[in-house]
């Protein structure tokens, strides 16, 4: 069971890290950026339905286990039907910790990559103005930390 649990950690940054780097060969082959881009929205969207699934596999395994493990040491019928509802929406969980990190993440770049260059324009125009530039940067980074924080609070309802 903890081989899937190390697959879904593992599995899914590796395979984004190589679509990343074909996409990025793909460009410095001559390629129009538009068939790079589609190419990378159709492999993120395969990626995202292939863990997904992975992810309700893992769920419904881990409460196949639980059921048996119950059976086997005849623990109580309303101990088992707690453990079993906790287990059935685990799956949920990392889902929607994982759609919220990687969400607040983008939102956070995307932010950062517009208010950093006008921060640096702004300093080289007026060195008194980076106090107040730095507030607005610091604003974008914080949107990726504010969903990291939900993340945690996401499991630790688990």
């Amino acid at each position: 069971m903890t081989v899937f649990y190390v697959a879904l950690a593992v599995v899914p940054p590796v395979a984004l890290t190589l679509l990343g780097l074909w996409a990025f060969q793909k460009k410095s082959q001559g390629k129009s950026a538009k068939k790079v881009l589609v190419s990378q929205v159709a492999g993120f969207i395969v990626l995202t339905v292939l863990f997904s699934v992975l992810t309700f596999s893992v769920a419904a395994a881990s409460e196949t286990d639980t059921t048996l493990e119950a059976t086997q040491t005849q623990i109580q019928t309303q101990t088992t039907a707690a453990v079993g509802d906790k287990s059935e929406f685990m799956g949920l969980g990392l889902l929607a910790a994982a759609i919220v990190t990687g969400l607040a993440g983008i939102g956070g770049g995307i932010a950062v990559a517009a208010g950093a260059p006008a921060a640096i324009a702004a300093t080289s125009e007026d060195p008194k103005s980076f106090g107040k530039s730095l507030i607005f940067v610091a604003l974008g980074e914080s949107i990726a930390l504010y969903g990291v924080v939900i993340s945690i609070l996401i499991l630790n309802k688990l």
